[in-house]
């Protein structure tokens, strides 16, 4: 930082990695120009043999072009909101382990509960009123019980604050208004997705997130791959929920959907 504070303003390129965010927010304080770049898209500027002196030299051939896209720069309030998007998905990961321990604990004593989340707690209370089970192994339930209510109780929390952040977010209510797209779909569009402007059509967009086939055409001949999957992985995957949901709302006929769906 007394480095670029004695320098006079200028452009710095730095790959979009751990604590960037920071360093674009702290560089840009002292007056100069901070451009983003995904790594992956800075890569094929870097000379073979890597070392620190090409990876620069790359970065400066990289932030050079004119069709580059480049990371937005989030202020600190919105690299908080963004925390809550990712803090969820880790509870929802602990919570679903922690099902499958307490069903996998239970099936070892003969005790099967449905599918879904709702049968966890009836389940937790079977096993509780069942006199045949061990001492031991009801109280280790009881541990993964607490364990299981409070990872609900922190999930209800972040899940709250995330809408109240979404209805104070004018651009996160207007997304919302697209069928499949709620608060939470919302909010990760508006903390992930760059600049809509870097983007020529709705095609380019889903080529940015990886929703489109991996090209190998050649010689005038069209080979589509598979879907490339390149891009943000969360945010793919929710919106491939929501429109899931929307299909599914759309085969049992409720809701009004376009025609093309409907097709």
């Amino acid at each position: 930082l007394e480095f670029f504070a004695k320098l006079p303003p200028t452009v710095i390129g730095m790959e979009a990695c751990g604590a960037s965010q920071y360093w674009a927010r702290e560089l840009s304080k002292l007056g100069h120009k901070v451009k983003l770049m995904a790594p992956q898209l800075v890569k094929p500027y870097v000379s073979r043999n890597k070392n620190d002196w090409r990876d620069a030299e790359g970065l400066c051939e990289a932030m050079s072009r004119p069709s580059m896209r480049f990371v937005p720069v989030k202020s600190a309030e919105q690299q908080a909101a963004l925390m809550l998007t990712g803090i969820r998905d880790g509870l929802i990961a602990r919570r679903t382990q922690l099902t499958n321990t307490i069903r996998g604990h239970a099936a070892e004593f003969g005790l099967i509960a449905p599918k879904g989340l709702d049968k966890i707690e009836p389940l937790l209370a079977q096993i509780a009123q069942d006199e045949m089970l061990p001492a031991l192994a009801r109280e280790l339930f009881v541990v993964l019980g607490r364990e299981y209510a409070r990872l609900e109780g922190e999930l209800e929390a972040i899940e709250a604050k995330i809408l109240a952040w979404h209805r104070a977010d004018p651009l996160g209510r207007r997304l919302a208004q697209i069928p499949s797209v709620g608060p939470i779909v919302a909010t990760a569009l508006v903390m992930k997705a760059p600049n809509p402007h870097a983007f020529r059509s709705g095609r380019h967009f889903a080529a940015w997130l990886g929703l489109t086939p991996k090209d190998h055409s050649t010689a005038g001949k069209t080979r589509l791959g598979k879907i490339t999957r390149a891009g943000d992985e969360d945010l793919r995957r929710l919106l491939v929920i929501g429109a899931t949901a929307v299909i599914q709302q759309a085969r049992r006929g409720r809701g009004h959907h376009s025609r093309w769906l409907l097709a």
